[in-house]
Formats: C-alpha cells, structure tokens, sequence
C-alpha cells in the first residue's frame, strides 16, 4: 500500500545548475501557541521532492518549512549567502494540498505556491 501524500509537500531545485537538489533536509514546524512545534523532517529524493512530509492530514494554520541549504552548498562545493531558508505558511484549507517549491542558488532564492 502507498503512503498517502503529506498535506504539504515541497521540491528544491538548484537553479544555476538546472537539475533538482537532492538531499536536501527539510523540517516541517506548525506554530502553536507554545511556539514552533516539529511535526517531520526528511530529505529530498533524486528529484529534489519530498512527499512525504508530516501528516496526511493538517488542521488550518501556520507552518513553517525550514531547508538546510548550508548543508546542500556544502555537498557542492558552493559557499552560499543562506545556510538556512525559511518559508512561512498559512494553511487556510485542510482540505487542500500545499505545494511549496524552492528554486535555489548560492545567493538568491525564490518560492511559490505550486500544484
């Protein structure tokens, strides 16, 4: 049986070099009241995506996905101007399916909503 898709899930893809970043962690928190709570962490897979990140199933609110691009560049060989890229979600359907891309280079980054 197939593991369902996480509510929210994510790609990176290294745009000076065209090809998807792999390994890649990425941590997926949801605000609380308490603060930042982890929910999941993994890696990107060959392709960059992560599928399987957190539950299948999300409440409506806040989450933050954090990627470890320090780790990344480093793998590479590359220095980068962001050890770290944090992005800020509000989940405003439960219903819905959040898709978050990365396109990433050593000093500048992008983000959107996919599908």
């Amino acid at each position: 049986m197939a593991t369902p898709r996480s509510r929210i899930t994510t790609h990176v893809l290294d745009a000076v070099s065209g090809r998807p970043a792999a390994d890649v962690p990425v941590e997926l928190e949801q605000r609380l009241e308490s603060g930042w709570h982890v929910l999941a962490s993994a890696g990107t897979d060959a392709d960059g995506r992560v599928s399987a990140l957190g539950p299948a199933d999300l409440p409506a609110g806040r989450y933050r996905l954090t990627f470890d691009t320090g780790r990344y560049f480093a793998g590479t060989g590359q220095p980068t101007l962001y050890p770290e890229v944090s992005v800020t979600i509000d989940l405003t359907d439960p219903a819905a399916h959040y898709h978050v891309p990365l396109l990433l280079s050593p000093f500048a980054y992008s983000t959107y909503r996919g599908s």
